[in-house]
């Protein structure tokens, strides 16, 4: 049976693939195994969730599963993702569950588990837990139930610890931005911590409704963001996902800068400051050719994990790097969090701009991106993606076409039903042409 768990927790349709049902079994098999590892006899979980309307029902749900295993468990209600990963450790709780579907789109929904510390759960938990699925179990009764309380002052501790990271009192002063949140999890977080940091802030697709969110807004669909920023002159804006793990910018012009070009004006800025550990930024095999060119300019060591915030961190963690990130805009700043953080990535980019004195623009044109080319491919057997011949010998042939001047990556979609196909080279129409000649033997070979 396939797995449950995907790179980043659990996905599908709420109410279909996600439904109550699952959530209270996947949150009673959670807290069977959880159980077991820990030395306390009486677990506390906290529980948080992005704004989907599915995610009311679904919190219920998940409450009940955990109390009903014997679970002490805290409401935390609508906040990001990273901001529930902070909370694990400041409310002292053995673990979180998180209410999420990132940047799907609405009528998604999933489930992630962090372990004690804020970090997800490891893989081998996860089998674990989807083994415990559906067995027999003892339910503990009277005094031994959960109990469950809400604690929705404690968002405020983690605004404050966004802040307080800058370093100084309102640091961000002078500066104009404007944040479009996706009508997701940190629709008021973000805009509370940039205020609190002394910046002047316009806010775009802030009025989640349940049912609206990253619906033609956020990090997904940035277009109009890009068109707020120079219409009300701000120095750039930034674009966060549904539960606010990732962000792009918006230069004063208007120009999309993204996690690559991000990641690398950060990685300059903590080297220059001793504070890239070993002199080494952590990124995914998707990351722009052009990133690993800056940084070899720059004599920053890049360290290369497979896509997924979950094997970046893997990498910090185990080696102790402090800076990493993927291309779409999830950044991991260990000093600070133990998970991808877009609204505190975009303060220190913040920040960065203040203390160079130079605009976003500048700032990101240390990177030159390399023409890429991305098609994803539905429809078809994404776990025989590195097994097909026919596939195989189709990508060795496209790399021996492109040479030094280019390069190829499939992979299959640890969140999605589907395989990527990205193609880099020395011109657009280049990378365009192998990339849909790829596509085109993906769709035929693995098609279901």
């Amino acid at each position: 049976m396939a797995r449950l768990f995907g790179t980043d927790g659990f996905r599908g349709r709420a109410n279909d693939v996600i439904t109550a049902d699952l959530a209270m079994d996947l949150c009673v098999a959670a807290a069977k195994v959880l159980t077991l590892s820990s030395t306390r006899p009486r677990l506390k979980a906290v529980i948080g969730r992005d704004p989907r309307a599915s995610g009311e029902f679904l919190e219920a749900a998940v409450v009940a599963g955990l109390a009903s295993a014997g679970v002490d468990v805290v409401r935390l209600g609508v906040l990001p993702t990273p901001g529930l990963a902070f909370l694990v450790t400041e409310l002292e709780a053995d673990f979180g569950v998180m209410l999420s579907a990132s940047h799907n789109p609405m009528p998604d929904n999933g489930i992630k588990f962090f372990s004690h510390g804020g970090i997800k759960l490891p893989d081998q938990i996860e089998d674990l837990i989807e083994d415990e699925l559906g067995k027999p179990w003892v339910r503990p009764i009277g005094a031994d139930v959960g109990r469950v309380t809400d604690d929705y002052d404690a968002i405020d501790r983690y605004v404050h610890h966004l802040v307080a990271s800058l370093g100084s009192e309102r640091p961000l002063a002078g500066l104009k931005v404007v944040l479009d949140p996706a009508n997701g999890a940190a629709w008021d977080t973000a805009i509370k911590a940039f205020h609190l940091a002394g910046a002047e802030v316009t806010a775009i697709h802030n009025t989640p409704t349940g049912l609206n969110i990253n619906e033609d807004c956020g990090s997904t669909h940035i277009e109009s963001l890009q068109a707020a920023v120079p219409a009300v002159g701000a120095h750039f804006g930034i674009g966060l996902d549904g539960d606010a793990d990732r962000c792009l910018a918006v230069d004063a012009a208007g120009c999309v800068v993204d996690g690559d070009q991000i990641l690398a004006i950060l990685a300059i800025a903590m080297k220059e400051q001793g504070r890239l550990h070993q002199d080494t930024v952590v990124a995914t095999v998707m990351s722009n050719l052009g990133f690993f060119v800056a940084m070899k300019a720059h004599e920053i060591r890049v360290d290369t994990t497979k896509v997924g915030d979950r094997y970046v961190v893997e990498s910090m963690n185990a080696n102790g790097f402090t800076l990493g990130g993927e291309q779409s805009g999830h950044v991991v700043m260990s000093e600070y969090a133990t998970t991808g953080d877009g609204t505190l990535t975009a303060l220190h980019l913040a920040l960065q701009v203040v203390n160079s004195s130079r605009s976003l623009a500048e700032l990101g044109s240390v990177m030159t991106r390399m023409p890429q080319v991305m098609i994803n491919v539905s429809g078809v057997d994404r776990d025989r993606t590195n097994l097909d011949q026919g596939v195989v010998q189709a990508v060795a042939a496209a790399e021996i076409e492109l040479g030094s001047a280019g390069r190829v990556v499939l992979r299959p979609s640890g969140t999605e039903p589907l395989v990527r196909v990205m193609v880099e080279a020395d011109t657009e129409d280049r990378a365009r042409s192998v990339a849909e000649s790829l596509a085109e033997v993906v769709r035929t070979r693995l098609g279901q």
